[in-house]
């Protein structure tokens, strides 16, 4: 049986820079769509102390849409990966919204996004297929986990998965979450190779989906401001409610596929959990060594690295992002050595929750 080795990665992350300080002109609405009764200052600054997002990044040009981050990333993968881009069996591209356009915020799903990233690829293989995963926030790991089956069933020996969005066009700017979201794309090849004597790349993974009343703890809805003319369906989230299932939930999918492959938590290096909210991020990490008995103070300074504070919370592309960045040096003080045991883990709309463990080559 082959495994699954991350080749290649590469990301994109747009250039307008956009500090928390432009949102101080707006007026935020509540759930009951009236203006919310403190400042907007107080607002932003109880925003930043819980999730201590400062800045995010936007795309910054009105005609790129969100195949155009895409391609970008998955053409850095290809080339960081040194591959022929038409010996790709699939292209698995995970989003939410499709192409966004600047406008009238249309939503647009046909042609499928990875579909378009293949011909913005200028792929020709007509064997290569595209596919495109949308599963909320954990569908960059659903494709790296869907890629890893295909490979140890025989069907592909090189998939290119990617994660890309464009949430600042699908936000409504009246909800104080429109905050928390940002722009970017990020991917990695993926290729099937023989076993070696020590298994590396994908060792386990795991995927839960609670798809009874959670399934509206994330959803889409019109804007909270009465007037607004634009979107029609804008995120909604029920904040607690997601805070509340990602505490009880992902910790313990993290320590399933740890101890179902046969490790414990102290052989983890690296733990890239999915950028949502810093302080939900801080307490399921807690919850998670907890699970095994062990306090807070044992876990490791650095073992959970975090680009949310200046880059906010790219949905699928957030672990992409990160592990291209660790791979290739450019993230301060974090990086992957030889053998390190990784777990890439994410909780987001479905609602849905993953986790995979890989081993560093």
């Amino acid at each position: 049986m082959l495994q699954s080795i991350i080749t290649g990665s590469g990301s994109y992350l747009p250039n307008k820079i956009v500090p928390n300080s432009s949102f101080e002109q707006i007026t935020f609405f509540d759930e009951n769509r009236e203006p919310l009764v403190k400042s907007t200052s107080e607002i932003i600054q109880k925003f930043a102390d819980i999730t201590e997002i400062t800045e995010r990044r936007y795309i910054e040009d009105d005609s790129v849409m969100n195949s155009d981050l895409a391609a970008e990333a998955g053409k850095l993968a290809i080339e960081n990966a040194g591959i022929d881009k038409e010996e790709l069996d699939y292209i698995i591209v995970a989003h939410n919204f499709g192409n966004i356009d600047s406008d009238e915020r249309q939503v647009r799903i046909t042609p499928s996004i990875s579909a378009l990233t293949k011909q913005k690829l200028g792929i020709k293989n007509t064997q290569c297929k595209p596919y495109d995963m949308v599963f909320g926030c954990p569908g960059w790991n659903e494709g790296v986990i869907l890629a890893d089956q295909f490979i140890k069933a025989g069907i592909a020996k090189k998939i290119l998965v990617i994660g890309s969005e464009t949430l600042s066009r699908s936000v409504d700017p009246f909800d104080r979450n429109c905050m928390i979201f940002s722009d970017g794309a990020a991917g990695v090849v993926l290729e099937g190779r023989e076993k070696s004597d020590e298994p590396i790349g994908i060792l386990n993974h795991y995927t839960r989906s609670d798809n009874g009343e959670e399934v509206f703890y994330l959803t889409t809805d019109k804007s909270l401001n009465p007037e607004y003319v634009g979107s029609k369906a804008n995120i909604r989230m029920r904040g607690r409610k997601i805070y509340e299932y990602a505490l009880k939930y992902v910790p313990q999918a993290i320590k399933k596929v740890i101890d179902d492959a046969g490790y414990t938590i102290t052989d983890i290096n690296k733990v890239l959990l999915h950028q949502a909210n810093a302080k939900m991020d801080h307490a399921m990490l807690q919850r998670l060594f907890r699970l095994y008995g062990l306090p807070i103070s044992s876990i490791p300074e650095g073992i959970a690295p975090m680009t949310i504070q200046k880059f906010g919370n790219s949905s699928v592309a957030t672990i992409p992002t990160m592990y291209d960045m660790m791979a290739k040096g450019n993230f301060l003080n974090q990086t992957f050595k030889s053998k390190d045991l990784v777990i890439f883990a994410s909780v987001g709309a479905g609602m849905n929750i993953n986790a995979i463990l890989y081993r560093m080559p």
